[in-house]
Order: structure tokens, then C-alpha cells, then sequence
């Protein structure tokens, strides 16, 4: 487990967790083995995660995908709790406190705070990936530029 924490959190760790994904998904396209290895390097490499994992766009629906950590909801109407934000607006949200965010859907009510990339290729959304964690405050602006630089080699390397 590489910890950001004592790397100052910044694109130095997550350069080396770039690299390491780069290496980990270079001889496979599948997006679905590759979400699957994603998602298990993710909750293994990074600290304090209690899920981490996609949820995938299905008809202007999110639908539950490869995930780590606890059981999950399996449909996110675009729109609602922290993932339907992001399908709908495009945009990473980071939650420092999910308890504070209108809407939030409590899948796992040991998740305090989350970060969630929207998965956009060719202008078309194929999904989410979505990072929750049992610690205030967990993500970043570090965290999410790091997550964001490892979200567009995933969606490079993987057809979709």
C-alpha cells in the first residue's frame, strides 16, 4: 500500500500508482476484467477506503458494476445521492461530508465521505467510479487529480 499521506498526497504518489495501473491493464481491453482490476488496486493501494468501485451508465440509469468493500446498491436514478450527481452534471464531486450532501443515498452507513469521477469517452458517459470512506474529510484536491489522472488511463486502455 503506497501512503500518500507521508508523499504529501500529491501526483508523486499517484504517479507511481499510474505507472503501476499503466503496467496492470496494458495487455487486457476488456472494460469489465479491467473495472475489476481497477477497482481491487484501488482499494488495495489506497488508505482509509471502505469501497471502491463503478457504477454503470444503463439507459440514464446507474447500475451497480465491479466493485471492493461491502455490499452496494445496485441502481442510482442520474441525479440523486453524491453518483447520480456526478452522471448528471459530468463533474467529480468530492464530499468531505456525505451526511451534509442533500440526497445522499446511504448505501454503507460507515461511508463519511466520498469522491466520485464521472467516465466520459467520446463525449459519451459510460459511468462512474466511486471511492467511499469511513474518515471525514478522506479526498483531496490532491486525491482527486490523482484519481482523475488514473480514471483517463483506465478509460484509455479499456474498451468501451
Amino acid at each position: 500500500m503506497i501512503d500518500l499521506q507521508s508523499a504529501g498526497q500529491g501526483l508523486d504518489g499517484y504517479g507511481l500508482l499510474c505507472a503501476q495501473l499503466e503496467s496492470l491493464l496494458a495487455d487486457e481491453r476488456d472494460f469489465i476484467a479491467n473495472a475489476a482490476q481497477f477497482s481491487a488496486f484501488l482499494y488495495s493501494q489506497l488508505e482509509d477506503l471502505n469501497w471502491a468501485g463503478f457504477y454503470l451508465n444503463r439507459n440514464q440509469e446507474l447500475v451497480l458494476g465491479p466493485f471492493q468493500g461491502q455490499i452496494a446498491c445496485v441502481r442510482i436514478p442520474f441525479g440523486r445521492g453524491v453518483c447520480g450527481t456526478a452522471a448528471a452534471t459530468l463533474q467529480t464531486q468530492r464530499v468531505e461530508d456525505v451526511h451534509a450532501f442533500a440526497g445522499h443515498i446511504a448505501c454503507d452507513s460507515a461511508s463519511n465521505s466520498e469522491l466520485v469521477v464521472p467516465l466520459v469517452k467520446d463525449g459519451r458517459l459510460i459511468g462512474v467510479l466511486d471511492l467511499d470512506s469511513p474518515k471525514l474529510a478522506r479526498f483531496g484536491v490532491a486525491d482527486q487529480a490523482g484519481i482523475e489522472q488514473l480514471a483517463a488511463i483506465f478509460l484509455r486502455l479499456s474498451d468501451c
